[in-house]
């Protein structure tokens, strides 16, 4: 494993198996979380230390090209990796401070049909130093402190579970970059036995569930994911874990003109969500060449909205950021990559 990705615990461990000192892993530790350095021959490390993790790896990444917009405060990232890899990362300013959008994996095999970031498939899983690496690597570039964090850009996070467990831990450790778990978002399209098993390990993260259907034959042919975990599936796997953990559930919820704005999706959306402790985020399409469908009008959405808050649910409307520079998650790297 890379030395950026391992536990303070196993990082100690690693130099007493070496004969060398423990507390030297503690150094290390928060030489990449804390000081958010690869630079480990210019660390307080001995020159012993340094000798025994000379061969292993630490996998750094870089920042490739940056945008920003021209019409609120979004920048986009294009991230480097190690292998060459393109990856990307949103960064958006709030009057409450700073948030990051994160990728989990480099493009993304769920293949649902309005997102640009599974057209090309999944190439890998990114490890915890490489989501790490996003992080730090902004924040080293603007000078800043980024507060929340959102697993939605290109990939999908429960299908490289471990190391996006891994990722929350390292970004939650008080020697690190010490985050609150409440300020940590996971987005999924609906892994429905992964829902199970982050239930179980009780953290107060929030979770995020990709909906954008609202029965079984629309969804499968929007999400292939619902072919796998369809609606039933999926609504008892949110039951468990909202019993687990008392966490209210967000569904995402892509409007997409004239296939899930209808009288009909407002039912069968109460159907199914009207147990449930959760909040829908309404989210106007983002365009893109491979998914030919528009948006409803605002008039529409707001329309859709208030249909819904009639219903008893609690619903917001998702403001666009970074429209001119295509922040909306898989718009830019694929941009770049086909050219």
């Amino acid at each position: 494993m890379e030395l950026n990705s391992m536990y303070e615990d196993e990082l100690r461990q690693f130099f007493e198996d070496r004969k060398g000192k423990a507390f030297r892993g503690t150094q290390l530790f928060t030489f990449f979380h804390d000081k958010k350095r690869y630079d480990v021959e210019n660390s307080n490390l001995s020159a012993k230390a340094i000798s025994l993790i000379k061969d292993e790896e630490v996998n750094k990444i870089e920042i490739f090209k940056s945008f920003d917009s021209d019409i609120d405060e979004t920048r986009k990232m294009l991230f480097k990796l190690k292998d060459g890899n393109l990856i990307e990362g949103v960064l958006m300013e709030y009057k409450h401070g700073y948030s990051q959008c994160v990728s989990t994996q480099v493009g993304c095999r769920m293949g649902c049909d309005f997102c640009a970031s599974t057209k090309s498939g999944l190439v890998r899983n990114l490890s915890a130093g490489e989501m790490l690496g996003q992080v730090y690597e902004i924040e080293n570039k603007y000078n800043i402190k980024i507060s929340n964090f959102i697993l939605m850009g290109s990939g999908e996070p429960l299908d490289n579970f471990d190391e996006v467990i891994r990722f929350i831990k390292l970004l939650h450790d008080e020697k690190g970059h010490n985050t609150s778990y409440r300020n940590i978002t996971i987005s999924t399209c609906g892994v429905a036995d992964k829902i199970y098993d982050m239930a179980d390990l009780n953290l107060p993260i929030n979770l995020a569930v990709s909906l954008h259907q609202t029965n079984d034959k629309d969804r499968s042919a929007l999400m292939p994911i619902n072919r796998r975990f369809n609606l039933a599936e999926l609504k008892k796997s949110l039951e468990y874990y909202v019993k687990k953990t008392n966490n209210r559930i967000t569904f995402e919820y892509t409007m997409i003109k004239n296939q899930n704005d209808g009288v009909k999706n407002i039912d069968e959306l109460y159907n199914f969500a009207k147990n449930l402790k959760c909040h829908i985020n309404l989210i106007p399409l983002n365009p893109i060449e491979e998914f030919d469908e528009k948006r409803p009008s605002k008039a529409e959405i707001n329309d859709f909205k208030n249909k819904l808050e009639k219903k008893g649910f609690n619903v917001t409307i998702r403001r666009e950021l970074g429209s001119d520079i295509s922040a909306s998650c898989g718009q830019l790297r694929r941009k770049i990559e086909v050219k």
